[in-house]
């Protein structure tokens, strides 16, 4: 049996990172897979960003979350929700920063600047950084993760490969994406 440090699950994320990967079976197989997306992935990022963004502006309880001044940003801001659409440059300046996120998934290496930003991803969306009046309820990031996930797996399901290769790229992103949302979620514990 191996012994795990559990206090230190919760205070190095790097220790946490690994523990994840191997408790789900994250490794290098699953990294090369998600790697070899990277051409076929790249030309629809565009396209996914855009599904993620038409969905954040069908609720209030999503898309109120981008009327505050986001982290970055020195453009205009809108006065009210009803300001807010596709085209404001704050939506266009987050729809960057969450292309970059897809870009880094696929190309990046998954090494510790990797994990500090996958642990980032998570904390911007709390108070303790980035706006501090900006916190989204967990409950919309689980349902962000969930849509992103199910978004992830219709475009895999779409491209042009063999079986084997489409499970193992479907079960690749399937085990990053819940690394993701363990990295998002410790950010709302008590």
């Amino acid at each position: 049996m191996k012994k795990i440090d559990e206090s230190r699950l919760e205070s190095d994320v790097e220790y946490r990172f690994e523990y994840l990967c191997e408790f789900i079976g994250f490794g290098a197989e699953d990294i090369a897979q998600i790697h070899s997306l990277a051409g076929m992935l790249a030309p629809l990022v565009s396209q996914l960003v855009d599904g993620v963004y038409y969905k954040l502006i069908q609720q209030d309880a999503t898309w109120r979350h981008f009327v505050p001044r986001q982290d970055g940003f020195a453009g205009p801001i809108p006065a009210k929700l009803d300001d807010l659409d596709m085209e404001h440059p704050q939506i266009k300046f987050r729809k960057q920063h969450l292309s970059r996120y897809f870009e880094k998934l696929v190309t990046a290496p998954f090494d510790a600047k990797l994990v500090t930003y996958l642990n980032h991803v998570g904390c911007q969306h709390t108070s303790d950084a980035g706006n501090p009046e900006i916190r989204v309820p967990l409950v919309q990031m689980n349902a962000l993760m969930g849509y992103v996930s199910d978004l992830l797996n219709k475009t895999i399901l779409r491209m042009e490969m063999n079986d084997e290769a489409r499970q193992k790229t479907l079960r690749a992103f399937n085990k990053l994406l819940w690394i993701q949302n363990d990295l998002i979620n410790r950010h709302y514990a008590a």
